[in-house]
């Protein structure tokens, strides 16, 4: 069957939970680079990419964004990102096992990535919580710095893997922020946000989603917002 339908998930806060690994990781990746203290205060993180995270904390401390200072930012915080991982009581999100296992099994849909990790970030973190498989291909802050040009990556890269130009209308971007949903109006998605990360439902709301749930918990709802049925 022809691919029809492209979901393109956010990773932090959407489908897991890092325990903290993440923001442990870019203090200790910068302070082991740069032989600086970071404390990320004033530091905008969720909803950002990595790689605008990392200019944000160089010009914070008076550093070029030059591809050599951004490059040990990143390898810095890979290598923390893999140390912290298995010691921090990180999960997937309620429902997100059954949604992803549900959705694989649809030959019309299409599972991708649409994510501010790095993608060799995303990788150890889809890897360590058992869900890797799921993706074949995503948009990261490799990319670009700014998460709202990482649609044209995303429906480029789907287009390359299943020769099919994918229907605004069919397309969605699944979010726990409201810059996933700002990300899929840049793109002519529809936005799909979840309250499992730092925003409440009510401050979800006010950016007018498609639509909005709680968790992922409610599968034949999710399904049914995502145009399938259960």
């Amino acid at each position: 069957m022809t691919k029809s339908t492209l979901l393109l998930f956010d990773i932090d806060g959407t489908l897991l939970t890092s325990g903290g690994a993440g923001e442990c990781a870019l203090r200790l990746g910068f302070q082991e680079e740069f032989g600086l203290e970071e404390n990320l205060t004033q530091i905008e993180i969720s909803g950002r990419t990595d790689s605008g995270i990392a200019r944000q904390v160089l010009a914070k401390h008076g550093l070029e964004p030059s591809e050599e200072n951004l490059h040990r930012f990143f390898e810095g915080y890979l290598r923390q990102l893999e140390r912290e991982l298995p010691t921090r009581p990180g999960r997937l999100l309620p429902g997100v096992l059954p949604l992803l296992n549900a959705l694989s099994a649809l030959p019309q849909v299409c599972l991708g990535l649409l994510t501010g990790n790095l993608e060799r970030g995303a990788a150890l973190k889809l890897r360590h919580y058992g869900v890797h498989g799921h993706f074949q291909f995503g948009a990261f802050a490799d990319d670009h710095h700014d998460r709202n040009q990482l649609g044209g990556f995303a429906l480029q890269r789907a287009f390359d893997l299943h020769g099919v130009t994918f229907e605004p209308q069919r397309t969605f971007v699944l979010g726990d922020t409201p810059h996933d949903i700002t990300c899929a109006r840049a793109c002519g998605a529809k936005a799909i946000a979840v309250a499992t990360g730092s925003f409440s439902p009510e401050q979800l709301a006010q950016h007018h989603p498609d639509a909005l749930f709680a968790d992922f918990s409610n599968l034949p709802a999710v399904l049914r917002a995502l145009g399938q049925h259960d």
